[in-house]
């Protein structure tokens, strides 16, 4: 018999029994559908998180300080000395001999105001800082200029800010750029506006105004010897773990301690990166091995149907090889009959898939991989040949005298 000839027996026997066939595709088809979903709300919550981390600059390295270490002078009991961050240590950072791998280094004071310009007003962080913080934070100037070395060492009042303070604080189409606003006690000049940036989870980062740090400790914050955290940025993302032993070693040495002892948390973005794609990755295998529980459901449904198919035409298949058919062609009918069911499923569940990875879910964009769409259709099909085998072969082996008198 002919596989073409197989097909239209299974056909006619699964149009027999519609709501029986139909009730196993949904078994495959939810399978396949949630195999294909899972796998892209994995994909895509990677990608979201990974961007976060891309953000922040691939090449950076974050150094806060945690508090205090070892002993200092006393007059009654034990002190500790506080651990800081200064400008003698930035320079240091910047000495190509002490770090060649280090490519630029940020200093950081920050403090949140409310933003004013005549009666609009706006909450927002703002920046002290130097002007390379902008590239090692992965901004950019859209409009306008960046500050100078000229603005840091003449405490000029000026800022580059972020486009949520430009929506907050003036009319669609206004041009900011002169425009002189306040910024808590602080009054500061718009000098340039910076593009866009994507969001980095709760922290709106284009509600920000970066202004030089010596204004900041002029107008905001008073002057301190220390900075909050500074922005190490590698000479490249190859370079990043060099660096950051560089930058390590030389803040032990400024304070006279070891790397081990150090007061300082680094925040490695690279190694972030990396730990989060690994972290991930994982997460998706699981998300799709859980949706794959439910492909092995479907094929038991199939099995099921199958055994049941092969009962009720126990008398069919005896007059069948009464009159010749051989094992091979009872075989190929039943096998046809559960791939079909399987195919149509896998068919069914790959529209249902793609349809449903357009839709945001739990706050999370998917993002569809194709292979896990060639996967789960796959598996769909050989879920049908491994769990329609068994009934297909029961159906063939039955010895025709016995099946002509079942009733």
């Amino acid at each position: 018999m002919s596989w073409l000839e197989n097909i239209r027996i299974a056909l006619r026997g699964l149009n027999a029994n519609k709501l029986r066939s139909s009730l196993t595709v949904l078994g495959i088809l939810i399978g396949v559908g949630a195999v294909i979903i899972l796998v892209a709300v994995g994909t895509g919550s990677s990608q979201a998180v990974q961007n976060r981390i891309k953000a922040l600059g691939t090449n950076t390295i974050t150094v806060l300080g945690t508090g205090r270490f070892g002993r200092g002078p006393a007059t009654t009991g034990t002190q500790s000395r506080a651990a800081t961050l200064t400008a003698a240590d930035v320079s240091l950072l910047q000495d190509k001999n002490e770090a060649p791998d280090v490519l630029t280094v940020s200093p950081v004071i920050s403090t949140s105001v409310t933003a004013t310009n005549g009666s609009a007003t706006s909450t927002m962080t703002v920046t002290g800082t130097t002007p390379t913080y902008t590239g090692a934070s992965d901004f950019q100037v859209q409009a306008g200029r960046n500050l100078t070395s000229a603005d840091i060492t003449q405490h000029a009042r000026v800022a580059v800010v972020g486009q949520t303070l430009i929506s907050d604080l003036f009319s669609p189409g206004s041009n900011p750029i002169g425009s002189v606003i306040s910024l808590g006690s602080a009054q500061v000049q718009i000098i340039g506006v910076l593009a866009t940036k994507g969001t980095t989870g709760a922290n709106d980062p284009n509600a920000v105004a970066i202004i030089p740090y010596t204004t900041a400790e002029d107008r905001l914050t008073g002057y301190s010897a220390s900075f909050s955290e500074l922005i190490v940025q590698s000479q490249s993302a190859g370079d990043i773990n060099a660096a950051e032993s560089e930058v390590a070693s030389v803040l032990a040495g400024a304070n006279h301690t070891t790397v081990s002892a150090l007061p300082f948390r680094f925040l490695n973005e690279g190694s972030l990166l990396s730990t989060s794609q690994s972290t991930n990755q994982t997460f998706t295998v699981l998300l799709g091995a859980v949706a794959a529980i439910s492909l092995l459901v479907g094929g038991i449904g199939i099995m099921n149907i199958m055994l049941v198919t092969v009962t009720e035409r126990t008398r069919e298949i005896g007059i069948r090889k009464a009159i010749g058919a051989p094992k091979s062609a009872i075989l190929g009918q039943f096998l046809t009959e559960a791939v079909i069911l399987s195919l149509i499923g896998g068919v069914v569940g790959v529209i249902v898939g793609v349809v449903g990875s357009h839709f945001k879910i739990i706050g999370v964009q998917p993002v569809l991989s194709w292979q896990s769409i060639v996967e789960a259709f796959g598996v769909a099909v050989a879920v049908g040949v491994f769990f329609g085998f068994y009934p297909a072969n029961r159906a063939a082996s039955m010895r025709p005298i016995d099946a002509l008198r079942y009733e």
